[in-house]
């Protein structure tokens, strides 16, 4: 990848946890959006996610966040989150 996009990309191979989901294409791993920002939308993520016996969401098995070809959905989902932090009050 040039210079072009080249803000939509990153990888931290020295993270101890590289890559933390498991893929079959670790040169296309994006650790971007480490922390999925779309994790707050609970089950409207859209992703791979399940919830355990504790109602802890676990998103182990979702590369959405970390797909070299997904930053601009990602982006594109943030009106989404900027509606859970509006002032209702």
């Amino acid at each position: 990848m040039g210079m072009a996009g080249s803000h939509k990309f990153f990888q931290n191979r020295d993270c101890e946890y590289f890559p933390c989901h498991e893929t079959d294409k670790p040169e296309d791993f994006n650790c971007l959006f480490c922390y999925c920002p779309l994790y707050a939308l609970g089950r409207g993520c859209k992703g791979n996610c399940r919830y355990n016996e504790e109602g802890v969401k676990d998103c182990s098995k979702c590369l959405i966040p970390h797909k070299r070809e997904n930053y601009d959905y990602i982006v594109g989902r943030f009106r989404e989150l900027a509606k859970l932090a509006e002032d209702k009050g």
